[in-house]
């Protein structure tokens, strides 16, 4: 994975996190019970379609898995959310922190930065997924989700990150200097199109060419370096004698 290469012009102030595939490992969930339903039909669940699904709100992703696979009059998108979800709702509460979430997330509320998810998942969704985790989602100043009446537009477009900026109610917040984490194309696009930078996590599996627009790209949180982006550094880990 490509590092960042300069450290100048990166002042920055406020941070904002995707969740699945980013701060929790769900895609897998998704993965598997997609397949499920795609074998139904005959049909196979691969990286390409994955990729144009992630980070859209559930009935846009239904509508791409139906138009690309060429079930449409066969299997309605609105059949397949719901089947979708009821098989994916006893899989949620297992969700699993993604590594180095964690220490960044206890890291950057140590130094009083503020920070905010913002998600495409609906807030059902959101309760289920985090239910090991409330703790570490305590810390967030906000969270937005996608189902949020503010938002009126899913990633790619950049009205989830505008609501969770405006949602610091911080005057002096600039877009500019507002820090989103992603892992899914449609978010970095949308984190973009937000004027905001871009920190990108993505799956091993997705396609190099999808992640040319983010700031940085890295294989893992446990490789941000907090330095590069003018944020404190993490302390340094001790050794014991």
């Amino acid at each position: 994975m490509t590092t960042a290469a300069s450290c100048h012009n990166r002042l920055i102030s406020h941070v904002l996190f995707d969740m699945d595939g980013l701060l929790l490992d769900t895609e897998k969930f998704y993965t598997v019970v997609q397949e499920q339903i795609l074998a139904d039909y005959g049909k196979k669940f691969d990286w390409t379609l994955k990729a144009k699904m992630m980070g859209k709100k559930a009935l846009e992703a239904g509508k791409i898995l139906v138009q690309q696979t060429g079930l449409d009059g066969i299997l309605s998108p609105e059949d397949f959310i719901k089947r979708r979800e009821a098989m994916l709702h006893d899989m949620f509460p297992d969700s699993d922190l993604m590594p180095g979430v964690e220490r960044l997330i206890r890291h950057l509320h140590a130094h009083s930065v503020p920070m905010a998810v913002a998600t495409s998942s609906h807030r059902q969704h959101f309760e289920l997924k985090t239910t090991k985790h409330g703790p570490i989602f305590a810390l967030m100043h906000h969270i937005v989700v996608g189902d949020d009446p503010a938002v009126v537009h899913g990633k790619p477009s950049p009205d989830i990150f505008l609501v969770a900026a405006q949602r610091f109610e911080d005057p002096d917040l600039k877009l500019a200097n507002v820090l989103v984490f992603e892992d899914a194309p449609s978010g970095v696009a949308a984190a973009r199109t937000a004027g905001m930078q871009v920190v990108m996590v993505p799956d091993p599996n997705l396609d190099p060419s999808l992640c040319q627009e983010a700031d940085e790209v890295l294989s893992s949180l446990l490789e941000f370096d907090p330095c590069s982006w003018g944020l404190p550094p993490f302390a340094p880990i001790s050794s014991s004698s």
